[in-house]
């Protein structure tokens, strides 16, 4: 009965473990594999959302092609591949996602990557651990998309940001997910009302031009964000979010996580019970 009770157990726990923590494999380009063609691998990358542990697989001729890893957005840009972060060859490699943030690939092949063949991929958290305890911790909330499928773009209506935003309601620890063409439009963080009205660019707190930009909320008040790209503002590319303060009535006992309570079920209900 034991033996029975065990193996019922940890069949149990693999089923959810692989349920619950199962990665995706993305192959790059679809269809078209790793090639050069403009344009491609922008659209390819903008509908999707990469998280720690998923994996690109890159398919191609390794006869005249390869991956090359960089590590920053200027050797991106500017195709550099002299110091390159890795290369792989094969024609058939898979790149698992190791750590959030920005990954750039490109091709060694210098007209190539020039004519198309290079992705960047912005990678965020599936089910993120706590930091280190920092000063002050905080939660992690949710993440919004900016204008979910209309994403960060001059709107048909110039009151499109202001209706998404007043639809929700964002709290300390959340964040905004900023999904744009880098080649047409960037982020300004602005300090005031005022600059937001006039969409003044001359002061911005804080500027993002990624393409794919995380913007955390740390502090409850009022954030304003507009793009400095001439005229778009204006037509209404501009977003102002209210940001609540984390809720007082935090529980004083620690409340075990999901995980926690299913190994506290699976052991209360299958712990071989004495026979009288």
């Amino acid at each position: 009965m034991a033996t029975i009770t065990t193996r019922t157990f940890c069949f149990v726990l693999v089923m959810f473990l692989m349920g619950c923590c199962s990665a995706k494999i993305y192959k790059v380009g679809d269809s078209k594999g790793w090639r050069a063609k403009e344009g491609t691998y922008y659209e390819w990358a903008k509908r999707k959302e990469f998280q720690v542990g998923d994996s690109l697989m890159f398919e191609y001729d390794g006869n005249v092609n390869d991956v090359t890893q960089v590590s920053s957005r200027l050797e991106y840009q500017f195709c550099n591949s002299l110091s390159p972060k890795a290369v792989y060859n094969t024609g058939h490699d898979v790149v698992t996602l190791t750590e959030p943030g920005y990954h750039f690939f490109i091709s060694s092949n210098r007209s190539q990557c020039v004519a198309g063949q290079k992705l960047v991929v912005f990678v965020v958290h599936d089910h993120p651990n706590p930091p280190p305890p920092p000063r002050k911790i905080l939660p992690y909330g949710k993440d919004y998309k900016v204008g979910d499928s209309n994403e960060w773009r001059v709107p048909e209506e110039s009151d499109f940001y202001s209706k998404w935003s007043e639809e929700k309601q964002f709290h300390v620890g959340d964040n905004l997910l900023f999904y744009y063409n880098d080649q047409v439009d960037d982020v300004l963080e602005i300090n005031s009302d005022l600059e937001f009205k006039s969409c003044d660019t001359s002061s911005p707190v804080a500027v993002h031009n990624g393409g794919q930009d995380l913007i955390r909320l740390t502090k409850p008040g009022i954030r304003y964000f507009i793009t400095s790209k001439n005229g778009h503002c204006e037509d209404g590319l501009k977003l102002r979010v209210v940001v609540q303060p984390l809720s007082k009535s935090v529980p004083k006992t620690t409340q075990l996580s999901p995980f926690d309570r299913l190994i506290k079920w699976l052991h209360d209900s299958f712990r071989p019970h004495p026979h009288h």
